[in-house]
């Protein structure tokens, strides 16, 4: 765990920078902050380095793609101890985007995304139920987030 004092007011507004544009240069990053191009590339690798950046990537619209449907599924397991070789079981389909642990009446809490009400069917029942371990899902259907977000970056 990092203190609050690991971030100085240089490297918060750094991430702030890069969560509005992760494709920003650092160039420019430097310039709006009025810094050297070499300060940003140390302070972004080092923030890298211990894990606060964990790298860029696109955000894809799933619906353009065809995934019309998605859902949260909760999994409750036959036994807690089989979570590791679940969630590589889980890590082998495509269609389940995210996977957490969580408390109460499930182990596990998945986000799944699928083509249609026939594919997401076939994704519970042939491929998710079918993981050995797995005891029960329930699955509730997602019609579209409100809002996402990353944790704020405090100044």
């Amino acid at each position: 765990m990092l203190n609050e004092e690991f971030l100085d007011n240089f490297d918060k507004q750094i991430l702030i920078q890069l969560e509005k544009d992760g494709r920003k240069p650092y160039s420019e990053i430097a310039k709006n902050l009025n810094i050297s191009n070499t300060m940003v590339h140390q302070r972004i690798a080092r923030m890298k380095k211990v894990g606060i950046l964990k790298g860029a990537g696109i955000i894809l619209d799933e619906r353009k793609l065809g995934y019309e449907w998605s859902a949260f599924t909760g999994i409750i397991l036959k036994e807690d101890s089989d979570s590791k070789l679940i969630i590589e079981e889980l890590r082998k389909i495509p269609e389940v985007t995210e996977c957490y642990y969580i408390t109460g009446q499930y182990t596990l809490y998945t986000r799944i995304v699928a083509k249609s009400s026939e594919h997401m069917r076939k994704v519970l029942y042939d491929k998710i139920d079918n993981i050995n371990g797995v005891l029960k899902t329930e699955s509730m259907i997602d019609f579209g987030a409100a809002f996402k977000r990353n944790a704020s970056v405090e100044l």
